[in-house]
């Protein structure tokens, strides 16, 4: 597998997003969630990428389970701060996206001490002795607690060789580029803004990473689902996808029958194209869904499709398509 470089880190160009293995949407079982793993790590994926929201707390024990019996310097794995997770006083009824979950449930906590505990808690879940990455998560509506509290604790972890990377991962664009203004930081997750149904990447934070050298792991290149399987109650932004987006959707499904491939395969190789970004972050639930996601970014998809995406204007004039096109 092809490995990419961002600050000290040497990668694999393709890593494994643990949020399905959250029971993101539906449950899974701690016997797909292993083989998921392991599948992943058997086709050479060596960056894995979890954090406290995913199943809360699930997805990081169950990924700690596996990669502790691997040597520690064989892989990189990344996890995220904001979140701590904490028992309710009450009932905990079921959560609108995470299924099959324990009782506890995420509270925001941006500041330094909450990023420490939640680092260690963290890590007493994962089972190991050190993360590699560590990422504010989510932080829309807490910037300044994220630039005072949370990213000092990080900047204090990096310097003092406990992480190798910090950034912020985040479903939006627009703030990763004031943070990148405002923290010296290695890398950002981008999850669902670089993809061929939306490119506002291009506009700022892109521009902004090349310039500062910073990494780009993207995530949600089908967009939730929908760029995956276009239909009608499709996920787009974790959410249910409006008809437009659906139309635009199944229009790009059937340009790429037109050229004998495949959507998904597009959507992969699109989103690798741009040369702000170092990794592809997919998520899976089963052996086969990592097997497939690892040969769509390899099918073919013909220069005659990306010449007639670019006539038809289906994607960004400034996008830069595989092949130069």
């Amino acid at each position: 597998m092809k490995r990419s470089r961002f600050g000290s880190l040497d990668v694999t160009s393709i890593g494994l997003g643990t949020a399905p293995l959250g029971g993101l949407f539906a449950p899974v079982s701690d016997t797909d969630a292993e083989a998921t793993i392991e599948r992943a790590w058997s086709l050479g994926v060596r960056l894995f990428d979890t954090a406290p929201l995913y199943g809360f707390g699930l997805a990081e024990r169950r990924l700690g389970g596996f990669l502790r019996q691997k040597p520690r310097e064989s892989y990189v794995i990344s996890t995220k701060v904001g979140r701590l997770l904490r028992s309710p006083a009450g009932v905990a009824g079921e959560d609108d996206h995470y299924k099959g979950t324990s009782r506890e449930r995420p509270v925001f906590d941006f500041s330094h001490d909450g990023v420490m505990r939640s680092v260690e808690e963290s890590l007493i879940r994962l089972g190991l002795d050190r993360v590699d990455i560590l990422l504010v998560h989510d932080p829309d509506d807490h910037y300044d607690d994220a630039v005072a509290g949370a990213f000092r604790a990080l900047r204090r972890l990096r310097d003092e060789g406990t992480v190798k990377a910090i950034g912020a991962g985040m479903n939006q664009s627009e703030m990763l580029v004031r943070f990148a203004e405002a923290a010296p930081v290695d890398c950002f997750l981008l999850a669902g803004r670089y993809t061929l149904l939306d490119q506002g990447a291009l506009d700022a934070l892109f521009p902004v990473c090349r310039a500062r050298n910073i990494g780009i792991l993207l995530g949600g290149i089908y967009n939730s689902g929908i760029l995956a399987d276009p239909r009608a109650g499709a996920k787009f932004n974790y959410e249910d996808a409006d008809a437009a987006l659906v139309a635009r959707a199944l229009e790009l499904d059937e340009l790429c029958h037109k050229h004998g491939t495949e959507l998904k395969a597009a959507a992969f190789q699109f989103c690798m194209a741009h040369p702000a970004v170092t990794v592809a972050l997919t998520g899976a639930r089963t052996p086969a869904e990592v097997s497939d996601n690892i040969a769509m970014s390899e099918l073919t998809v013909p220069p005659v499709f990306w010449q007639e995406l670019r006539a038809r204007n289906l994607v960004d004039a400034r996008a830069p398509l595989p092949g130069g096109v």
